[in-house]
């Protein structure tokens, strides 16, 4: 950002310290957004006859391009990115006051959502690589599971999360703190007893975005949370259930039958079924039927169903692992080489 009435000299220094990122958004004293700058518009206002010392503001494009915050049209984020707008800054309202940016070279989008990981569990099978440490904090490539699962929900603009721990959780608290060294905003919230698999949700009060995406820790994937997003708000989803496909071959042949008749047959069929993937988009309302103690994100889904709720399935057919097996965990040191993010 520069101020209102700076100098196109003082400009051109930022923007050479910007480099490939060179846009400077003009502001008055509260950081509200005037105009955008770049070194074309310095080129053209100096050809019309402009000094180096004249105000910025006679050569700045008066209404740039920006999106709100808490704002759910992808569709704008879409356009901005096909027509090749790199950098867009992030008002906080109407009244234009510059609280982030969206940079598309360096993310793929800007998501209202806030996220909630499940990482209190005691990795039972993986024993005994999870005797002194935390399932999530097992390394792929020098880096934990859980971050690795948090720096691709980043690459959508996703910033807030809510760590749910319970065994070893100091190991958790200790390497991510509040978050800031991560580039992220981090609370946590602490399982005195075991919740479930999404009971935790019931503890926290302070929600940051009207939806929330609810994960297993331990998950690698390169799920499309954009596309995923999208598509529960076009369809005015309630809650969404990520789910894999899962085939089961059966190897005989397979009769079909009407009391005593057979009627039909399969040799060898193969059936395909769409398995929970362990993530929950939601509407942040109807967590509030989620009640203390115990509740599984199976609960969640019956209950939801039950309630006439819009209930909806985003298959995912890209790559997803559940690293809950020794073999899991094996599998996963070899893709995270190849995964792209």
């Amino acid at each position: 950002m520069i101020l209102s009435g700076s100098s196109i000299k003082s400009a051109l220094k930022k923007l050479d310290e910007l480099a490939s990122d060179a846009i400077l958004f003009v502001c008055d004293e509260k950081e509200c957004l005037i105009g955008s700058l770049t070194d074309g518009d310095v080129r053209r206002g100096l050809l019309r006859g402009a000094s180096i010392d004249d105000s910025v503001n006679s050569i700045i494009q008066t209404n740039p391009k920006y999106y709100l915050k808490g704002q759910c049209d992808i569709d704008v984020l879409q356009d901005f990115r096909n027509k090749n707008f790199r950098i867009i800054p992030i008002l906080e309202d109407e009244g234009k006051r510059i609280i982030d940016v969206i940079n598309f070279r360096l993310q793929k989008s800007y998501l209202p959502l806030d996220v909630l990981l499940m990482a209190g569990g005691k990795g039972m099978r993986l024993r005994p690589l999870t005797l002194d440490k935390p399932k999530p904090m097992l390394p792929l490539m020098g880096k934990p599971i859980i971050e690795r699962h948090i720096e691709r929900l980043t690459t959508f603009g996703i910033q807030h999360f809510v760590l749910s721990i319970n065994y070893l959780a100091e190991q958790i608290k200790d390497y991510f703190g509040n978050g800031q060294n991560h580039g992220i905003k981090l609370t946590y919230v602490q399982e005195e007893e075991e919740l479930g698999t999404i009971g935790s949700a019931s503890l926290i009060q302070n929600w940051n975005h009207d939806f929330v995406l609810i994960a297993n820790s331990d998950l690698l994937s390169n799920v499309d949370y954009e596309n995923w997003f999208s598509t529960f708000i076009q369809s005015n989803q309630d809650l969404s259930v990520l789910t894999i496909p899962y085939s089961v071959k059966v190897p005989f042949a397979i009769l079909e039958t009407h009391v005593e008749k057979v009627i039909g047959l399969k040799e060898k069929p193969t059936y395909q079924y769409n398995a929970n993937g362990g993530m929950y988009l939601i509407k942040r309302e109807w967590l509030s039927v989620i009640p203390e103690g115990r509740f599984d994100a199976t609960d969640l889904i019956e209950a939801l169903i039950e309630k006439k709720a819009n209930v909806g399935a985003y298959v995912h057919r890209g790559y997803w692992l559940d690293i809950g097996r020794h073999e899991d965990y094996v599998q996963a040191q070899t893709d995270i080489e190849n995964l792209i993010v």
